[in-house]
């Protein structure tokens, strides 16, 4: 009797669990981008990627905050791939810009290469905005070499700020990012006008206007 090897046997049913994933994962981001995570439960997120069990998501991913953060995860590893790669081109840069394009650009370089149409800014605007969730995205994104490297050397080449100051900018910096890239993202996806023709210029209008706020002078104490 012929033997089938083990790994053989299951390669179908590997590659059909993939599959499902996948399209549950692509589902979920297009749904809370749209709609947002509280509005959006698992079943009609396993619904609407047309799994008949209507607790394909349980299944596969667990709660929705699991769901979520595999959703994360999706995108981090080819963005933390970027960083590294321009980090590494900045290597001893003494110029704060340098650095602040490290942790602003890769994110549009990633948007760009997904082509169309794109959730995960949108996704990421939702998720930022909510304390829970939010803290899934801080904690995935920390948990980088690339960002830990580049905010270090971001501390580096800033001028000297009250700590509070420091603290403040630092929320208005992540807010900024997420939100400007969100708002293309909107507007490419409903064939609207943009302010900047491509996802290269907007990184550099941001990575401009994030230089001009980190290095701004402070008031406080005045």
């Amino acid at each position: 009797m012929l033997r089938v090897p083990t790994d053989v046997r299951r390669t179908p049913r590997a590659e059909q669990v993939g599959a499902t994933r996948e399209q549950i994962l692509t589902t979920a981001e297009r749904l809370f981008a749209e709609q947002g995570l509280y509005v959006v439960s698992n079943r009609q997120v396993s619904a609407a990627a047309g799994q008949g069990n209507n607790a394909a998501v349980g299944y596969h991913f667990g709660t929705k905050i699991d769901l979520v953060r595999a959703i994360v995860r999706r995108h981090t590893g080819h963005i933390e791939t970027l960083r590294l790669e321009l980090a590494e081109a900045v290597d001893g840069s003494s110029n704060v810009r340098d650095w602040i394009d490290c942790l602003v650009r890769p994110y549009a370089m990633h948007l760009k290469s997904l082509g169309g149409p794109t959730w995960f800014a949108r996704f990421s605007a939702q998720v930022m905005t909510d304390p829970t969730f939010g803290r899934i995205m801080a904690e995935e994104a920390l948990a980088t070499e690339s960002l830990r490297r580049v905010v270090v050397e971001i501390d580096r080449c800033l001028p000297q700020v009250p700590a509070e100051v420091s603290a403040e900018r630092s929320d208005m910096v992540r807010h900024l990012i997420v939100h400007v890239l969100a708002e293309r993202e909107r507007a490419i996806a409903e064939r609207e006008g943009t302010p900047r023709a491509t996802w290269d210029t907007a990184a550099t209008g941001l990575v401009d206007a994030i230089t001009g706020l980190w290095t701004a002078p402070t008031s406080l104490g005045s």
